[in-house]
């Protein structure tokens, strides 16, 4: 974890939780380049102190690396005692989830350990991380919490139990908070990323919006050409999520969904 001490930011703290190569990691570069101190939190915290100094140096920003396991509650609370001693965090966006195969699962063959692993950091960190920040948005009348779903949020597909159950459940949290907080001046929202994301295309890393992560890029391209309609560039879908987070509360989006303009991607 870098030095805390010095952190300032006008705007708030945004949290970033689940962050990689690709979406995670373009969200997190989106909200530093509007001016926000970013908090990075993944398990791996080598790559993820890589990416901290990388998003510093490019936008000129304040950016931490936070290690946390979204499955373990204890991890959970000391990484956001880290995260919350920055000041209030304004933003917070769930992004975590665990590792599967992409391969259709034999129901029978899924063993309770992964089962229980993968419904855990979907929904259950989900939970955990939400329930670290929410109070000092209500205290402040305002605050942003976005989740990130995919196809599996929606339909159940035969084969990816582990990975539709949390991601129904995370859905459902998004909803019940959205109910409970957006009266109290919360914007709660829940991003279905219907296809597969890609590495970033853009040129110039202060037009990046990472959104990855969700789902692997599948061996797709991402650069010009036929390319481009395969996989979704991660710095596009990020854009979505600060469109997201600067809406007028007199238009809140709850749910968002989207996809490439190849519709053979969709499943």
């Amino acid at each position: 974890m870098r030095n805390m001490a010095s952190s300032a930011s006008c705007r708030g703290i945004a949290a970033i939780v689940g962050v990689g190569p690709k979406l995670g990691r373009s969200i997190a570069r989106k909200f530093a380049h509007e001016g926000y101190t970013v908090a990075i939190l993944a398990r791996d915290l080598g790559r993820l102190s890589r990416f901290a100094d990388e998003i510093a140096r490019e936008e000129k920003a304040q950016v931490f690396a936070i290690r946390i396991d979204c499955s373990d509650s204890r991890s959970v609370r000391e990484a956001f005692e880290g995260v919350l001693s920055l000041g209030f965090v304004e933003v917070l966006v769930y992004n975590a989830y665990q590792q599967v195969s992409w391969q259709p699962t034999n129901f029978t063959e899924i063993r309770i350990e992964s089962f229980e692993k993968s419904v855990a950091i979907a929904s259950v960190g989900a939970f955990l991380c939400a329930q670290q920040v929410l109070p000092g948005m209500v205290e402040r009348g305002k605050g942003t919490i976005l989740f990130t779903g995919c196809s599996a949020s929606l339909n159940g597909i035969a084969g990816f139990s582990e990975l539709c159950c949390g991601k129904f459940a995370l859905r459902a949290l998004s909803q019940c908070l959205a109910r409970e907080f957006q009266p109290l001046g919360v914007h709660v929202a829940h991003v279905v990323i219907d296809g597969v994301v890609g590495p970033p295309r853009g040129p110039s890393t202060s037009q990046r919006t990472l959104v990855g992560e969700q789902q692997q890029s599948g061996g797709g391209g991402g650069g010009g050409g036929d390319g481009s309609m395969l996989t979704m560039d991660p710095d596009s879908l990020a854009q979505t999520y600060w469109h997201l987070h600067v809406q007028d509360r007199t238009a809140w989006t709850q749910e968002i969904d989207v996809r490439p303009s190849n519709p053979g991607l969709f499943y």
